[in-house]
C-alpha cells in the first residue's frame, strides 16, 4: 500500500485526505487538535498532532513515507526552516508545497510560471525557496488562486466587504475539487520538480462574479468602489494542463452552481 503523509487537515486537507484513501492509499494526517483526532480516524486516516510552531520528536513518526503534502496557513520562515530540516532527517522524498497566487505582483498582465521578475515581497516567496533550493528532495510547487467551492462560497465572502474594490479587475480562482484533482495527478504521475499555476480558464470582473454569486444566494448586492487600472493581474494555467494533461472540472467560473454544495 503506498504511504503518504499530508501536513494539514483543514478545508482543503480533509477532503484531500478522503481522496487518497479511497484511492488505496495509507494517508497520515496532521491536526493541531486534539478533538480532531476521532474525526480523522473516521475516514481512516492515521492522524498526529503536528505542530510546526513547536515540532517533537513525534513528526518522525508521522513522516514514515516517502511522499509528503504540506498544506497548512503558516508564513513563518523560521517555523518553515525548522521543518525543512526536520524532513531532511526523514524518509521524506518527495514534497508537494501548497503555496498561493499572492507570491506574484497585482499588476495588470498575464502571468506564467517562468515570469519571475514579477514576484512581490513575501514571506511566502522565501518559504518555497526553502523546499524548493533542497538537495535532500525533490519538491513541486502548486500556486493556488483563490480557493472556492462548498463552504467557501463566494457570495458568502462578499457580504463580509463593505466595499469591493477594483470591481473591474479579473479574478483568479479555483475551486476545491480542481485542488484535490491536481494534486492527485502530480502524485500519481510522479511529477517533481516543478510549479504549477493553478486558477480556472476564465477571468471574470470582480463586479461579474460577485454579482452571480450573490444573486445565486438571493442576498442583497454589494457595493462596489473604483478600479485602479494598474491592478489586475490574470493567471495563465497552461502549464498545468498540458504537462499533467489536466482537465478542470470547473473550468468556467461564471458556470459553477455554488448553492448545490452550501
Amino acid at each position: 500500500m503506498n504511504t503518504l503523509s499530508l501536513l494539514g487537515s483543514g478545508w482543503l486537507g480533509f477532503p484531500l485526505a478522503l481522496n487518497f484513501i479511497k484511492a488505496g492509499y495509507r494517508v497520515n494526517v496532521s491536526t493541531t487538535s486534539e478533538d480532531r483526532i476521532a474525526n480523522l480516524k473516521s475516514i481512516g486516516a492515521n492522524p498526529f498532532i503536528v505542530n510546526i510552531d513547536s515540532l517533537t520528536n513525534n513528526v518522525q513518526h508521522f513522516f514514515q513515507s516517502k511522499i509528503l503534502i504540506v498544506n497548512i496557513p503558516s508564513k513563518s520562515i523560521e517555523n518553515f526552516r525548522n521543518l525543512v530540516n526536520r524532513i531532511e532527517g526523514s524518509d521524506i522524498q518527495k514534497v508537494l508545497f501548497v503555496s498561493s497566487i499572492s507570491v506574484y505582483e497585482n499588476k495588470k498582465r498575464s502571468i506564467t510560471e517562468s515570469d519571475t521578475e514579477y514576484f512581490t515581497e513575501t514571506p511566502l516567496l522565501e518559504i518555497e525557496k526553502l523546499f524548493q533550493h533542497n538537495r535532500k528532495f525533490q519538491t513541486t510547487i502548486v500556486r493556488f488562486g483563490g480557493l472556492i467551492g462548498y463552504s467557501r462560497h463566494p457570495g458568502h465572502f462578499i457580504n463580509l466587504k463593505k466595499v469591493v474594490q477594483n470591481p473591474d479587475s479579473p479574478v483568479n480562482l479555483i475551486h476545491q475539487d480542481d485542488c484535490i484533482g491536481i494534486i492527485k495527478q502530480i502524485v500519481e504521475q510522479q511529477v517533481w520538480g516543478e510549479i504549477f499555476n493553478c486558477c480556472a480558464d476564465t477571468h471574470p470582473t470582480k463586479k461579474e462574479f460577485y454579482m452571480r454569486a450573490v444573486n445565486l444566494m438571493g442576498g442583497s448586492p454589494p457595493e462596489f468602489g473604483e478600479t485602479d487600472a494598474r491592478f489586475g493581474k490574470i493567471i495563465k494555467n497552461n502549464k498545468v494542463k498540458q504537462l499533467l494533461n489536466y482537465k478542470f472540472k470547473h473550468p468556467d467560473l461564471m458556470k459553477i452552481d455554488f448553492n448545490e454544495s452550501i
